[in-house]
């Protein structure tokens, strides 16, 4: 697995956006990655060194919609999120970097 495709996309939340004052920050990565190789993306990506990686892993969403030719199911895909710490004095900026 190649590190560039990694980091699909930074979380923007309210939480997370609090959480930035502690030096952690969160994205949502590749289902397959461990947390070495998403350690080596996040430091090759951004130029920074990390200190700890946390990750969870969330089912998709069961989906339904009605139309008029009835009922539409489906599921959203399977995701997994890290939340990264970085070490003292290393900082993040998510909305310019992205």
């Amino acid at each position: 697995m190649e590190l560039e495709n990694i980091i699909k996309q930074p979380l923007l939340t309210e939480k997370m956006t609090a959480l930035g004052e502690l030096r952690q920050y969160a994205f949502a990565v590749d289902i397959r990655a461990n947390k070495i190789q998403i350690r080596q993306a996040v430091e090759k990506h951004f130029d920074v060194k990390v200190l700890s990686v946390r990750t969870m892993r969330y089912k998709g969403k069961r989906k339904s919609q009605f139309t008029k030719r009835g009922k539409v199911e489906g599921r959203r895909p399977h995701w997994k999120k890290a939340v990264i710490t970085l070490k003292e004095g290393e900082e993040l900026d998510l909305l310019e970097a992205s």
